[in-house]
Order: structure tokens, then C-alpha cells, then sequence
């Protein structure tokens, strides 16, 4: 089964020891993503609500530059640095996803990333 790695600068740049996505089987698996500002690399936003955002953003531009679509997604595991901060994720969730929502799935960030609050892995269709 071949499998192409997808990588985009518009959506920031992974750490050296993953990629940004891969593509195979006729799925897009994007690693997760953190609210980065592509331009700089810097945390963007300081609210859940920003920072979920960006992280949504990114997808979507990773997913666009890929040949697929936001509307493509079919699942996501979103992890989070509080879990305290779940509603004020889940209120610019709805905003993104307001009918017909991916699979969704939670975890708890296991090291703090100082003002990192959320990041967001996807899987989407080709």
C-alpha cells in the first residue's frame, strides 16, 4: 500500500520527528496540530476558543492543500492541556462541526506545554 507524506507551510511546521500528515488507504491522517500561526510559529490565541480555532484552521488547510475537504473528516481525538477548559473547546467545536459532526474522541495532554492549551489530530477521507 502506498503512502505519501502531505506537508503544507500554510499550517506551520511539525516538529522534525513526525509529519504533518499522511496519506494512505484512501484516508488523510494529520498528526496533531497545534493552534500555531503558520507565518511565525507562535502559540495563537490565549483562550481555548482561539486556540481551538487555529487548530481547526490548520486542518483545514492541511486537508485543502492535500486534495480533500474539511468536510471530509471522519474522526479526531482532540487533547487538552485542562479538562476544565472542555466546554469553552466544545462551544467553537460547534461553531466548525453544527450538524453531521466527525467521530470525536478525548485525551488529556500528558506533558504542559507552556500557553499550549489544545491540539487536534484528524482523519480524513482522500
Amino acid at each position: 500500500m502506498p503512502r505519501n507524506i502531505v506537508f503544507t507551510p500554510k499550517a506551520g511546521r511539525p516538529p522534525p520527528t513526525y509529519s504533518q500528515a499522511v496519506k494512505a488507504a484512501g484516508l488523510i491522517f494529520i498528526s496533531g496540530t497545534a493552534p500555531t500561526d503558520p507565518m511565525t510559529g507562535a502559540i495563537k490565541g490565549t483562550t481555548i476558543q482561539e486556540q481551538t480555532a487555529q487548530c481547526l484552521t490548520n486542518i483545514r488547510t492541511i486537508l485543502e492543500e492535500s486534495g480533500s475537504a474539511f468536510d471530509k473528516i471522519v474522526s479526531v481525538t482532540v487533547v487538552l492541556a485542562d479538562e476544565g477548559d472542555f466546554s469553552g473547546m466544545n462551544e467553537e467545536w460547534l461553531k466548525w462541526f453544527p450538524s453531521d459532526p466527525p467521530a470525536r474522541q478525548g485525551a488529556k495532554m500528558p506533558v504542559r506545554v507552556p500557553n499550549l492549551k489544545i491540539s487536534i489530530a484528524a482523519i480524513a477521507e482522500a
